[in-house]
């Protein structure tokens, strides 16, 4: 298995990178649609869809939204507004589980869960790369989402006692992510000193890391709620050694939207 991993991340690492942050337009919005669109096909799964017909139907009833979001830029806004708000409910679902899990049975429900986990995703990754520093922020946002894992990994399995959501994710605890978050303000700490920002900026970077590190853990928690519930252990085997796209990019689907907002805030949009 570890050699297995090791080979995928060997050839999808580079192109993930080059995908990320070479490519620009309406290519960079083909790639990310691309791996939405894998997630979407994944998703059904979760949903409910155990057919391919159905699955293909969803991955291409969701490319099909990409691209009317693609056409109608005035409409990013409201898409990334609703992606907070469904991580902000999330929270409680995830906290709750399984008593929660009547609140979204069904398959319309899930399949419209999926479409706010994913589109706003999408939709969050192209208003970074349009941005001043797009490349930048995009990095920004996979670094705290990748410091947080390894903090939570290490200072989780050195320390952790209190189960964050053990009907969950029965591995994650709450020193876990503590420690995960301390890693993340130490990075923003870091680049603080570097960039020379101002009390106020410190202040502001500091709160929307608690923010963004936190809402990336419910990311997280969130698919391993759907899986569970679906009896999956992966989202699929499209990427051997490592489970499915979703298993991948859970985190970051959460943590985009959250960044994204948190940037509007410190009217970054604007300039």
């Amino acid at each position: 298995m570890l050699k297995q991993r090791i080979l995928t991340a060997l050839v999808l690492l580079p192109l993930a990178l080059a995908g990320f942050f070479l490519l620009e337009g309406g290519a960079f919005a083909l790639f990310i649609g691309a791996v939405v669109t894998l997630g979407g096909w994944e998703w059904a799964r979760l949903a409910g869809f155990a057919g391919q017909p159905a699955r293909v139907g969803f991955a291409a009833a969701l490319a099909a939204l990409l691209v009317l979001l693609y056409w109608l830029p005035m409409l990013a806004a409201g898409v990334m507004l609703l992606g907070v708000l469904w991580w902000l409910l999330a929270v409680p679902l995830v906290l709750s589980y399984p008593q929660s899990s009547h609140r979204w049975e069904g398959t319309g429900r899930r399949l419209a869960i999926g479409l706010l986990i994913l589109l706003p995703a999408w939709q969050g990754l192209l208003l970074l790369k349009q941005w001043p520093l797009g490349n930048q922020l995009i990095l920004a946002v996979m670094v705290l989402v990748w410091a947080a894992d390894i903090g939570a990994y290490f200072v989780g399995r050195a320390f952790g006692r209190r189960k964050l959501a053990p009907q969950v994710s029965p591995g994650k605890s709450w020193e876990g992510v503590a420690g995960g978050l301390l890693a993340c303000l130490l990075v923003a700490v870091v680049v603080g000193l570097v960039r020379g920002w101002s009390a106020g900026e410190f202040a502001l970077a500091l709160a929307g890391t608690v923010l963004v590190v936190l809402i990336s853990v419910v990311g997280d928690l969130t698919e391993s709620m759907f899986k569970r519930q679906a009896g999956l252990k992966d989202s699929s085997h499209l990427l051997p050694g490592h489970g499915g796209v979703l298993d991948r990019i859970d985190s970051l689907t959460a943590a985009i939207p959250m960044f994204v907002v948190m940037l509007w805030i410190a009217g970054w949009g604007a300039s």
